[in-house]
């Protein structure tokens, strides 16, 4: 059987992937380091994060490290490998996240590899889609990119739409005030920590970004990549008709957090492939009340909120080189 080599193109392939995953505020809280003897990559939760008022169980860590574990597995399948991922190995070392150790592809064609070259072109945008519906036939594959990776994707029909869409905007103004809101000074200030100038650091989100808020709707379209700005820009409407999709898992631990996180990005790269466009919505879940509040057709934690679409693009965001991300 044939065995490709781990050489340094190889591994520069497999961190360029795991670097283009989406993680909140596009930090990158995570790390990788090679065992070259075993070919396994660890992936660790970056050292000397400062604790999070809005994620104190490290929620989001976890679905930040699971996208780029999920992206780890694709750009393994492109190279001729087979990913096995091991979460949380070690019980007692809680900052190793998940252990990827690479070998040989069995016989057959990986789904997974299909799904590379979206990888680099992944169209997440902040700003409006059109109106042009996306069909059944994306949405069920979307749904069934979820269930492929042991969750699940609640696609809400338009009244439960707005009830999604209204406790979004609940989380929004919760954090940053508003509509007779008290903003909450520990997330805005973490907001705006991970605020960083063009050039200045290899993550975090640029000072000015377009900030697509409909307020007459209370729709807000920040996302799992950054929105937290130190200015604003005039507010745009939203699509006439909004579609989303929330993901789901049926436990709410740090073993279901990783699960989901690799399921969002398997989605993500899905709708990518399929010419769709997405946007992660994060504000609700923030909230431990509202995100209780959120449907989920009787089934399962919700974990992520995805708006998706056909629509322009956005600007590109900041992605760390591989040296940052090797470094532990």
């Amino acid at each position: 059987m044939y065995v490709p080599e781990l050489d340094a193109a190889a591994l520069e392939t497999l961190v360029a992937a795991a670097v283009a995953a989406p993680s909140l505020h596009a930090a990158r809280p995570w790390r990788l380091r090679l065992e070259p003897d075993s070919r396994a990559l660890e992936v660790r939760s970056a050292r000397g994060l400062p604790p999070s008022p809005a994620d104190p169980a490290a929620r989001s860590l976890h679905l930040s490290a699971g996208a780029a574990v999920f992206n780890l597995r694709v750009a393994a399948a492109h190279l001729g490998w087979e990913a096995v991922v091991r979460p949380l190995p070690a019980p007692d070392d809680p900052g190793l996240l998940a252990v990827v150790t690479l070998r040989a592809a069995g016989a057959g064609r990986s789904r997974d590899r299909d799904l590379y070259a979206a990888v680099a072109r992944c169209p997440v945008s902040r700003l409006p889609f059109t109106a042009r519906p996306v069909p059944a036939s994306v949405v069920a594959e979307l749904c069934a990119g979820a269930r492929a990776e042991g969750t699940r994707l609640y696609v809400p029909d338009p009244a439960a739409t707005r009830r999604v869409l209204g406790l979004t905007a609940e989380g929004e103004q919760r954090s940053f005030g508003g509509w007779g809101h008290r903003a909450d000074t520990g997330r805005s200030r973490e907001h705006r920590t991970w605020v960083t100038p063009p050039g200045a650091c290899p993550y975090g989100t640029p000072p000015i970004a377009p900030e697509p808020l409909d307020l007459t709707r209370k729709a807000p379209v920040g996302d799992f990549l950054g929105s937290g700005r130190t200015a604003r820009i005039r507010a745009l409407p939203l699509e006439p008709h909004v579609r989303v999709a929330l993901l789901l898992t049926d436990g709410d631990g740090p073993e279901d957090w990783l699960r989901a996180g690799q399921a969002v990005e398997r989605v993500l790269l899905v709708a990518a492939a399929r010419g769709v466009r997405t946007a992660v919505l994060q504000q609700a879940l923030d909230w431990p009340d509202l995100r209780r509040e959120l449907p989920g057709g009787g089934f399962g934690r919700p974990q992520c909120l995805i708006r998706f679409g056909y629509g322009p693009g956005d600007e590109p965001v900041p992605r760390a080189t591989a040296g940052a991300v090797t470094r532990m």
